[in-house]
């Protein structure tokens, strides 16, 4: 399984406040070591890695969590309470 964090910059360089929020609560549970990937979806710049992703995901927010496994389709989270549930918990 692999598992990709897309984390928002904003206009301006700075993270959006959820990022920050979500990043901490990934820190403080331990969950961060289970995350694969951390992409930007910089909103400066339309072809950063992140915006490929919500794209590709049809995803308008951030953060969100792509779960990828062999041979499934990918899983995407936009709320993060649903993906611990669901991924880091079972």
């Amino acid at each position: 399984m692999k598992i990709t964090l897309v984390k928002k910059v904003l206009a301006d360089g700075s993270s959006c406040r959820k990022c920050i929020d979500v990043m901490g609560k990934l820190e403080q549970s331990g969950y961060i070591e289970r995350i694969d990937e951390i992409v930007s979806a910089d909103e400066k710049d339309p072809d950063s890695p992140g915006m490929k992703l919500a794209r590709e995901h049809n995803v308008d927010r951030a953060p969100f969590f792509i779960v990828q496994e062999a041979g499934q389709p990918s899983r995407v989270y936009t709320v993060y309470y649903q993906f611990v549930r669901e991924e880091m918990e079972p």
